[in-house]
C-alpha cells in the first residue's frame, strides 16, 4: 500500500523545446518557478509511458524555465517529450510549518460550513492575486468558490479527517 509521502505529485510539464541541443521549456507549478530544478529525479509521464530523468542544469527564462535533461541531447529527443507531465515523489517536497499546506494535500477534502453542512469537495485551487481560492464541486455538480482566507473564512483544516471547515455561504 502506498502512503501519502510516496505519492507522486505533478510539479509541471514540458511545454516545448529550447535551442538545438536538447534543452526543454518547462512550465512549472512551483514557487518560484525555477524551484522545479531543485527536485531530482523527475518522472516524466506522457502517452501512458513513464520515464525517469535528472535535470542537469537549467534557469528561468521569462515566464518559463529551460532545462537540460540527462539523456536528451538533440532537438528531436526534446520535441518527443513535449506535453510530458513532470512528477516527483511527495517525500521529495520539504516539510511545511504547522498550518501551511501544499495545494495537492487539499484536493479531495470535503468542505463543511461552521454548522456542519457539506458545501462540497475541493476539486482544484486557483490564484487570484488577492488570495487563493478553493474550487468545490458542490451539490448537483455546481461549482462553488471559497476564498482561502485563514481565520476569517477557513476556520480549520483536518487532513486526517479529510475536512475543511469554512465560514462561508455557498450562495455568496
Amino acid at each position: 500500500m502506498r502512503t501519502a509521502t510516496d505519492r507522486e505529485i505533478l510539479l509541471g510539464e514540458i511545454s516545448g523545446v529550447f535551442g538545438v541541443r536538447g534543452w526543454v521549456k518547462v512550465y512549472s507549478h512551483t514557487q518560484p518557478r525555477e524551484n522545479i530544478l531543485s527536485y531530482s529525479p523527475w518522472r516524466l509521464r506522457y502517452r501512458g509511458e513513464t520515464r525517469q530523468v535528472r535535470p542537469l542544469e537549467g534557469r528561468r527564462q521569462g515566464k518559463t524555465v529551460v532545462a537540460r535533461l540527462e539523456g536528451v541531447e538533440s532537438r528531436e529527443q526534446a520535441e518527443a517529450l513535449r506535453g510530458a507531465g513532470i512528477f516527483v515523489a511527495r517525500s521529495q517536497l520539504p516539510p511545511l510549518p504547522a498550518g501551511e499546506y501544499y495545494w495537492h494535500d487539499l484536493i479531495g477534502l470535503e468542505v463543511r460550513d461552521v454548522e456542519g453542512r457539506v458545501l462540497g469537495r475541493v476539486i482544484r485551487l486557483m490564484e487570484t492575486g488577492a488570495n487563493d481560492v478553493l474550487v468545490l464541486e458542490g451539490p448537483e455538480g455546481r461549482e462553488i468558490l471559497v476564498p482561502w482566507i485563514r481565520d476569517r473564512v477557513i476556520r480549520r483544516v483536518d487532513l486526517e479527517a479529510g475536512v475543511i471547515e469554512a465560514d462561508w455561504d455557498p450562495d455568496y
